[in-house]
């Protein structure tokens, strides 16, 4: 398989993709914004990158482009909004049609690893509480911090070899 059309949902078959490593962009797809992260060359860590708004996916498409572009960006992370017992639902049908989406894309085409997003959020804004963020900012920022927190846990896997 191409790696450019590569999506698993394991971290082998992904880091096998990317054997020289190279930044990684996370998203948390919400319904009404898009979270992004990035991670240095070495998948040592994420930080948070800009909200976006979502919309329809060639406008989301065009906005990601330029920010791989940006970035060199050789792979991406989406969050998988299982539920908590592990099952899925509809959200996580339509991550894994985005990840479709995004891994054919003609001019982004990149590896895409689907990641258990369990519990990200509430970990990111305990975070920002613990930065004694404001509501407000907290607000404008979560998406993003928690596509952080996502890529993070990812890349804690992907660069420690434990799989």
């Amino acid at each position: 398989m191409d790696s450019a059309a590569l999506i698993t949902e394991q971290a082998e078959a992904f880091r096998a993709a990317l054997p020289e490593g190279g930044v990684l962009l996370g998203l948390d797809l919400g319904t009404q914004t898009i979270g992004t992260a990035f991670c240095d060359n070495g998948w040592r860590f994420a930080s948070a990158g800009k909200t976006l708004p979502r919309g329809k996916f060639a406008r989301d498409l065009a906005a990601l482009r330029t920010l791989a572009a940006e970035r060199g960006v050789r792979g991406v992370v989406i969050g998988l909004p299982l539920n908590m017992d592990g099952s899925t639902g509809p959200r996580v049908q339509a991550s894994r049609a985005y990840a479709r989406n995004l891994a054919q894309a003609t001019g982004l085409a990149l590896p895409v690893l689907l990641w258990d997003e369990r519990w990200s959020t509430a970990s990111a804004e305990r975070a920002m509480i613990d930065q004694d963020m404001s509501r407000a900012k907290r607000a404008e920022r979560i998406d993003s911090h928690a596509a952080a927190v996502i890529l993070q846990a990812a890349i804690d896997r992907l660069a420690g070899g434990v799989i």
